[in-house]
């Protein structure tokens, strides 16, 4: 193993101390029984020890190009880190970065395939710990914007099913244990109740209506570090509102071949909410086999061993979780990849809904899309391609997957690419909503309108969406640009190459570089511009 990736192991090791929940979810089992602390002295001593671990990765001289690139992938992402912890500071803004961190500890015990009797212990543990950790959050909240007030309470009622359910299931599981776990519960849902109390009237919310807002510099900061993009802010906002024309315009067209007389968010509405009598998991499901079956027959990408499970969101989950949702095979176990789908809590994605929207889907999340590029990264021999990634390439790889699927195509109806386009237009608006809330002054209320404006969606869920983008600055915009990036580096591709050079080709050279972002592996092919 080489220096990068025994520096990679240490720092996925901090993280896991840092982040023992994460670590649940990636199978590192040892922290199974505890949740994090992210108070003002654990802080210090977690920031201390990465800025430790990134002077160590700067200090590193790697040997070949495919160490240098996994070098620099490893110090962007500590970097990043620190400037999110420093700069942005979500355990101090965000209360929902404390409920996620609880919510995650749980929901990844409760989906590991392991036996839930050797579970049981460390699921105890955490419901011990989670009273502390609660009334630690609520001592460390300071002035948080009221848009992460706002999500952190409408998260409340699924943690504490979730927190009912997870009890409830293993105390079943080991008898022996049902009294503790039962009592360790109901502790920690008077402690979230405790803690949606202060958050309704007892933390005062910052006054400024752009407080969510990173601002410019730390907005670049995380374009250049996090993504390797060289683009800037301005840059992005004018291509999101060019590409949210261009995709408009597809779509107004794609809406006029299925009924000339009706306006395409009319059109495209009837299909959101098209029932139908089709099962819509085994539809699913049905669309997945199909597209792993169309990219063998067109020898379009790699394939991978790993299988891939499409099953029901557990009913306790179904708040928690949108429509479908993959679950890459925990790192550090292996296993499936799974996709829960929630036939009886419809999306509200976009306003792309119906089974018309199923193709697209399954290209995003299966093949060629999460499943097959996260399950190949983890057969990686480079540790920090199988353990780094960035949303620039694993959301735009997802995106691109989509686009790609239609070039070949695969939607073989005039609904489902109308709905294809439609999730295009969607990551477009994302690209200007993203941008906006954090660089241009824009408030919430200003993008849930420009959202609902754009794009046939409920207001309700708008505002959801809006409070999303407003905690995840960059991630938002990764899809679209991802997909814009990949789409360039093809083209240099095949200027290199020729046009009959087959495309499998590229897409496996591409692959080698799991998540890293698409900068670096353009600099590995040897296309850098």
């Amino acid at each position: 193993m080489s220096r990068v990736d025994d520096l990679c192991r240490s720092y996925s090791d901090l993280t896991y101390h840092f982040d023992p929940a994460g670590a649940s979810q990636e199978g590192a089992t040892a922290f199974d029984g505890r949740l994090g602390s992210f108070g003002t002295e654990a802080m210090r001593a977690h920031l201390a020890a990465f800025r430790s671990l990134a002077g160590a990765i700067e200090e590193l001289e790697p040997e070949d190009l495919a160490g240098e690139i996994d070098r620099t992938a490893m110090l962007d992402d500590v970097r990043v880190l620190l400037f999110r912890f420093e700069h942005e500071q979500p355990h101090l803004r965000q209360p929902g970065f404390w409920l996620n961190h609880l919510y995650t500890g749980l929901h990844s015990l409760m989906v590991r395939r392991q036996p839930a009797p050797e579970l049981a212990p460390a699921v105890l543990e955490r419901l011990k710990a989670a009273p502390a950790f609660l009334d630690e959050a609520r001592a460390s909240i300071s002035a948080p914007p009221i848009v992460f007030v706002d999500a952190a309470l409408s998260s409340l009622g699924g943690g504490g099913e979730l927190i009912a359910r997870a009890a409830a299931h293993f105390a079943s599981a080991v008898p022996g244990l049902a009294e503790q776990m039962e009592a360790a519960a109901r502790a920690t849902l008077e402690a979230l109740t405790r803690f949606g109390r202060a958050l309704g009237s007892e933390i005062a919310p910052s006054q400024d209506a752009l407080a969510h807002a990173v601002g410019e510099e730390q907005f670049e900061r995380r374009l250049h570090h996090e993504h390797a993009l060289r683009g800037s802010a301005p840059e992005l906002w004018r291509y999101g509102l060019r590409l949210l024309e261009e995709t408009e315009a597809q779509v107004a067209q794609a809406a006029r071949v299925l009924d000339s007389r009706r306006h395409w968010r009319d059109v495209v509405d009837g299909l959101r909410h098209e029932a139908g009598a089709l099962d819509l998991l085994a539809a699913y499901a049905s669309e997945v086999d199909r597209a792993r079956e169309f990219l063998a027959a067109h020898d379009l990408v790699p394939e991978t061993e790993v299988p891939l499970v499409v099953e029901a969101t557990p009913p306790f989950l179904v708040p928690l979780v949108p429509f479908a949702a993959y679950m890459r095979p925990p790192l550090e176990l292996g296993g499936p990849g799974r996709l829960l789908v929630s036939p009886q809590n419809p999306p509200a994605s976009g306003g792309a809904l119906g089974f018309a929207h199923l193709p697209a889907l399954a290209s995003h999340e299966a093949y060629p899309g999460h499943h097959l590029q996260r399950s190949l990264a983890q057969r990686l021999p480079s540790e920090v391609r199988r353990r780094i990634s960035t949303p620039i390439m694993v959301e735009g790889w997802a995106l691109y997957s989509e686009t790609l699927m239609a070039e070949f195509g695969f939607y073989q109806t005039a609904e489902t690419r109308l709905m294809q386009l439609v999730n295009l237009q969607w990551r477009a608006a994302r690209v200007v909503l993203d941008v906006g809330l954090h660089t241009r002054g824009m408030a919430p209320a200003e993008a849930v309108e420009r959202l609902v404006a754009a794009m046939p969606m409920e207001r309700h869920d708008a505002e959801s969406e809006v409070r999303r983008y407003c905690a995840m600055p960059t991630y938002q915009l990764s899809y679209a640009v991802g997909r814009r990036e990949i789409l360039a580096l093809r083209d240099s591709w095949r200027a290199r190459e020729g046009e009959d050079a087959p495309l499998r080709d590229f897409h496996a050279s591409l692959l080698q570089y799991g998540g890293l972002p698409v900068a670096l592996a353009r600099w590995g092919m040897g296309l850098d511009e």
